[in-house]
């Protein structure tokens, strides 16, 4: 099976990046035109129900994801590569890491999830359950992750372009996939290097967060503050996003 993908720069290390709960490989603002290309080749996959593989069925697992990802590696010819994972491919490139340690050289994790249960309260559970059908409840986690600071006019069109780019059932089996995952210790003292970015307005997925669920597990892991970006720094600052990712890759060397 062909991964539908988008291709960005045809430098000499492999870069898988994999979206959030309301995005697709389409769904990253200005960042990709202000990577690197010729240091990275950028390939920036899709879930099966989403975006260019909306119409691929699947079962949306943290395996499925992961061996998918791996697949568009193969396909590229990449024994090794560097992984971006944004929200809830924050689980998803660990999953990665802990079927192919060998093959990942790097991990960027974008104001992510990690592999334990995400602590969700009764509120929370009710908010993001209730947004597979609920267009108002994807509009107030938008706001509420990015601090209640952005245009409504951009929110908005975050929640159009996940409902047009996303099957209801993608969407309803991803939740269930980043948000109850538990092989933390699969990845347990991994020397991988790590890059753990957070916006400074992202109230869920914070640098406290980031310090109690991705900092104990690697031994070569640093958390960066984006300044001035919540939960969408792609978006928000996508210069400098697109710059810190940029300056890591090439502090690891090849």
């Amino acid at each position: 099976m062909s991964i539908a993908h988008r291709v960005v720069g045809s430098g000499p290390r492999t870069v898988i990046v994999s979206h959030g709960w309301f995005g697709s490989s389409e769904g990253w603002g200005l960042f990709p035109d202000y990577l690197d290309g010729e240091a990275n080749t950028y390939l920036f996959a899709d879930l099966r129900g989403y975006g260019a593989r909306k119409d691929v069925e699947g079962s949306q697992t943290l395996d499925e994801i992961a061996d998918d990802l791996i697949a568009l590696a193969d396909e590229h010819g990449a024994e090794r590569f560097a992984l971006v994972g944004h929200s809830m491919s924050g689980a998803f490139i660990q999953r990665v890491l802990a079927k192919v340690p060998d093959r990942v050289e790097a991990l960027v994790a974008l104001s992510p999830v990690s592999s334990s249960p995400f602590p969700f309260d009764d509120a929370g559970r009710e908010l993001f359950w209730g947004a597979v059908d609920d267009r108002d409840k994807r509009y107030a986690i938008i706001d509420f992750t990015t601090g209640n600071r952005n245009s409504p006019v951009w929110v908005n069109r975050m929640v159009d372009f996940s409902l047009a780019n996303s099957t209801r059932d993608a969407f309803a089996n991803a939740l269930e996939a980043w948000a109850g995952p538990d092989f933390a210790d699969e990845v347990r003292g991994s020397d991988v290097p790590v890059l753990v970015l957070v916006g400074e307005h992202d109230p869920a997925l914070s640098e406290d967060f980031a310090r109690a669920h991705w900092l104990p597990l690697f031994t070569r892991a640093k958390i960066e503050v984006i300044p001035n970006a919540g939960h969408y720094a792609m978006f928000e600052t996508p210069v400098n996003l697109a710059t810190r990712i940029d300056n890591f890759l090439k502090e690891i060397g090849s």
